[in-house]
């Protein structure tokens, strides 16, 4: 993605709520025509797919179906955020 590029956020960002935890879904371009999914905690922690997905469903699906196998507990990191 070149420095001068805007960022186009998907339509399917969301907040998911699980187990009264929840975790924020962020689904976006990476100037190629792939899609880059991030998950934000309540922390401010993020976890970012290391693979880009070819749409953004398919990303959507990706959360989806890691939180229904792993559990939401998976995506949530320390209350520092990972601070050294």
């Amino acid at each position: 993605m070149s420095e001068n590029s805007e960022i186009k956020m998907s339509p399917l960002c969301r907040t998911i709520e699980k187990d009264g935890k929840s975790v924020r879904v962020d689904i976006y371009e990476d100037g190629d025509g792939s899609w880059i999914l991030e998950v934000f905690d309540q922390f401010n922690n993020s976890t970012i797919w290391e693979d880009a997905f070819e749409s953004d469903a398919d990303a959507l699906f990706e959360i989806e179906a890691t939180i229904k196998e792993e559990g939401i507990d998976c995506l949530i990191g320390p209350v520092d955020g990972g601070a050294f």
